[in-house]
């Protein structure tokens, strides 16, 4: 049954970090025309399509994707405490736990995007088309950390400074959320 609830978890919150990826891009107002952004956007319009009929997005907000993303982290635990216990029961303590786990994997997709970036940043130099998305995606994060701290050196610091913010805010979750590292 590990191996089950391994996958299960796998595949949904890879699924549901898409999802937070094209809420962000389309908040962020990234180039959609780019190859990237339409891998994105072809894996989650067979789902978000027939949403958007009857959720409409609030201003730069995708709703349809975000409740289908919090559904889908719901049912991960739903499906992980059948699972492991062998009986199909839903707990109303699930609505709390996906809520946790959609943050929690908004603030580990944030972590990741900013990591690749800098990484890219060594090889690339600008020039590939998910280079310049990840540069749409964090830039807003990133330009305010700029211009408190200055690149010193020709080193930018901001991806740490970000880095160092999302670490505070996940132990400040472990601090107020009893079961946060868990999630």
């Amino acid at each position: 049954m590990l191996t089950l609830t391994f996958l299960v978890t796998t595949l949904i919150n890879l699924y549901v970090k898409v999802l937070l990826l094209r809420i962000w891009m389309q908040w962020a107002r990234c180039d959609f025309y780019n190859p990237f952004s339409q891998f994105v956007v072809k894996i989650t319009q067979p789902v978000i399509k027939p949403l958007r009929r009857v959720i409409p997005s609030v201003g730069p907000l995708d709703t349809a994707s975000l409740l289908l993303a919090y559904v889908l982290s719901v049912l991960m635990f739903t499906l992980v405490f059948a699972l492991q216990s062998s009986v199909f029961l839903f707990d109303p303590v699930f609505f709390y736990f996906g809520l946790v786990s959609l943050v929690k994997a908004a603030g580990v997709l944030v972590f990741w995007v900013i990591i690749v970036r800098s990484l890219m940043s060594w090889i690339s130099q600008g020039r590939n088309p998910v280079d310049y998305v990840l540069i749409q995606l964090t830039e807003p994060l990133m330009a305010p950390v700029r211009r408190f701290l200055p690149a010193m050196g020709g080193i930018d610091f901001s991806a740490m400074v970000v880095i160092l913010i999302l670490y505070m805010l996940n132990f400040l979750g472990m601090d107020f959320i009893p079961g946060w590292a868990q999630l």
